[in-house]
């Protein structure tokens, strides 16, 4: 098997970048990164702990919910989930993330990158809640990269095209998942209390 295993190498093999992209990177959140944030229901957390393991994670809620404070600074709630913790754990050991921000609508999206801390400030907290609860816990980002990403992806999967819509019922329920994957689990009761979650423990 052929692979690239240097940088030198990988740059060669795909050759210069192109003047436009390398430009277009930003140290900060400029009005238009803002306006999309602003309008995001939906994003991806990178993360890696200290020994490079890594970690991506689906955050989402109503627009916007990701608040920008300042121009270099986001503030992401952390909603109820199954406490596992990989994401917030990984930042603990390394504060570097990698965030993707969607846009049901617009097949471009924006790259923010940066360092995070894990924080339980009341007062920073009280800026984000949703439903009347304000967050346990949030994570409060220093912005040091961010920039758009061209729309090749989106328009490649058709991702807000309706007609590529899947049909639920003709693929199994996350409950029968984990039961064939874990030994001793009753789907039907795990799809039970998945369901009740996510009518009363969403927030």
């Amino acid at each position: 098997m052929n692979a690239i295993t240097d940088a030198d190498a990988l740059r060669t093999h795909f050759g210069p970048v192109s003047p436009l992209a390398e430009r277009k990177q930003l140290d900060h959140l400029d009005h238009h990164c803002q306006a999309f944030i602003a309008l995001s229901p939906f994003l991806v957390l990178a993360t890696a702990d200290g020994q490079g393991g890594v970690d991506a994670s689906p955050r989402g809620d109503a627009p916007g919910f990701a608040k920008v404070l300042d121009t270099h600074t986001l503030l992401l709630p952390d909603r109820p989930g199954n406490k596992r913790i990989d994401s917030l754990g990984n930042i603990v050991a390394h504060p570097g993330v990698g965030l993707l921000f969607f846009v049901p609508g617009i097949d471009e999206t924006v790259r923010v990158n940066g360092n995070a801390r894990v924080i339980t400030d009341a007062d920073l907290l009280a800026q984000v809640p949703a439903q009347g609860k304000i967050p346990a816990t949030g994570l409060l980002i220093t912005v040091t990269e961010a920039f758009y990403h061209c729309a090749k992806a989106l328009i490649r999967s058709n991702l807000w095209d309706p007609a590529t819509r899947i049909e639920r019922a003709t693929f199994p329920s996350l409950g029968r998942i984990i039961a064939d994957q874990v030994s001793g689990v009753d789907g039907a009761a795990a799809d039970a209390n998945i369901s009740e979650s996510y009518r009363s423990r969403l927030y």
